[in-house]
């Protein structure tokens, strides 16, 4: 019996210690990590990654589980939060209903300062615990559809006149062949109004060419003196006209990256606006001067000169400083917005110094194209030599020659 009573008495030590080695072991392992259910779909953060549209996700608080990089450099993110008041608007509707909302919505460019964006905006639940706000940026868009509606209604009002001018003139003709000198007074006046269409109609297509994306083309290196002398040469038959003399001075031997033929375009409008704007028996001179790694080209008149408000705007399609005087010489209010496309496209820009009285400075800024040594001018060609005609904060020829 007593034997009996030791072995049972073994074997429960025997189990006790086995369930306690076991339990040991199990305690320094630890338990077995769950495996966490992933915050979003695998699915979901792929199609994220490719679309164009800022995207962002937010968590039931409201914070940022994931943003794209374009809803940072909209300012729609900022700190892990969204940031603009209207899309934060968006987000508590569709918390309250569930229902997804689209909105085209006006939100800061920035912390500070008055420029906005316009934004297509989406919101909309992909779980039960995340949103999803999607925007994309209407900004650029709306902007060229304003400018596209006003150039079609500028266009309109721009041709009605020369071609209204033409029906009347050939009725007066009409009423009044019995008298040869009506005839040819008005039949100049024909002329006239003609040559303006023709060079509203040129002008219109020339900027329509410049603004779609490519227009420069194949560029090669185009040499600055080539152009101005080009340019004076197409412009001197109007300044002669007007008893304007033409001067060009500056350095020599410049070159930029581009196309000939549009250089000199931009070159010729300048002086033709110098022209058109100046007195009768002035001066007109362009220079060329070198900065850092920019040639400039300046146009410099003694003409009546722009009031600094409307400096702001001479470069707005169809705008004219003295719209009587753009009647009398043609003007078409277009010369000044192909220079800007002009300097654009060549990586550049157009800039305008001037005084009422004073005259005015254009100053053409483009990117210096490595190539032959530039030299000065012949000393009685350094600069144009307008009196008393001081330089543009933008870059005006500073050397006068005498006259």
């Amino acid at each position: 019996m007593s034997l009996l009573l030791a072995g049972g008495l073994g074997v429960l030590v025997g189990v006790v210690a086995t369930l306690a080695f076991r339990w040991s072991e199990h305690a320094q392992k630890g338990p077995l990590p769950s495996t966490p259910e992933p915050d979003l779909d695998e699915g979901l953060v792929r199609t994220l990654a490719v679309l164009r549209s800022a995207a962002v996700v937010l968590d039931e608080a409201d914070h940022v589980v994931r943003a794209s990089a374009p809803a940072h450099a909209l300012g729609i993110v900022r700190e892990g939060r969204i940031a603009p008041a209207a899309i934060r608007d968006l987000i508590a509707a569709v918390r309250r209903d569930g229902v997804i909302r689209d909105e085209e919505l006006e939100v800061p460019r920035g912390p500070v300062g008055p420029g906005v964006l316009l934004v297509q905006v989406r919101v909309a639940h992909v779980s039960g615990r995340h949103l999803v706000v999607l925007a994309e940026d209407l900004t650029q868009a709306r902007r060229l559809e304003a400018i596209r509606r006003d150039f079609v209604v500028n266009i309109s009002h721009e041709l009605k006149t020369p071609v209204g001018a033409l029906s009347l003139l050939a009725e007066t003709v009409q009423d009044a062949a019995d008298d040869p000198d009506a005839v040819r007074r008005f039949a100049g006046r024909m002329q006239a109004e003609a040559t303006r269409l023709s060079a509203l109609v040129h002008e219109i297509i020339e900027l329509s060419r410049l603004q779609v994306a490519g227009a420069l083309g194949e560029a090669g290196l185009v040499d600055v003196d080539a152009v101005l002398s080009e340019a004076v040469e197409r412009a001197r038959t109007t300044a002669e006209a007007k008893r304007v003399r033409l001067d060009i001075g500056g350095v020599r031997g410049t070159t930029v990256l581009g196309q000939h033929e549009l250089l000199v375009t931009a070159v010729r409008n300048l002086l033709d606006n110098a022209v058109a704007y100046s007195g009768a028996a002035s001066h007109v001179g362009v220079g060329v001067r070198l900065v850092d790694d920019l040639v400039e080209i300046a146009v410099v008149d003694e003409g009546i000169g722009i009031s600094a408000a409307e400096q702001e705007r001479v470069f707005e399609r169809f705008y004219r400083v003295d719209p009587a005087r753009s009647r009398d010489t043609g003007g078409t209010g277009l010369g000044l917005s192909i220079v800007k496309h002009v300097a654009a496209d060549h990586g550049g820009d157009v800039t305008v110094w001037s005084q009422p009285g004073r005259g005015s400075t254009f100053t053409l800024r483009l990117p210096r194209a490595e190539s032959a040594a530039v030299t000065d001018a012949p000393e009685n060609q350094l600069e144009p030599s307008i009196p008393d005609q001081p330089a543009s904060p933008e870059g005006a020829p500073v050397r006068r020659s005498a006259s």
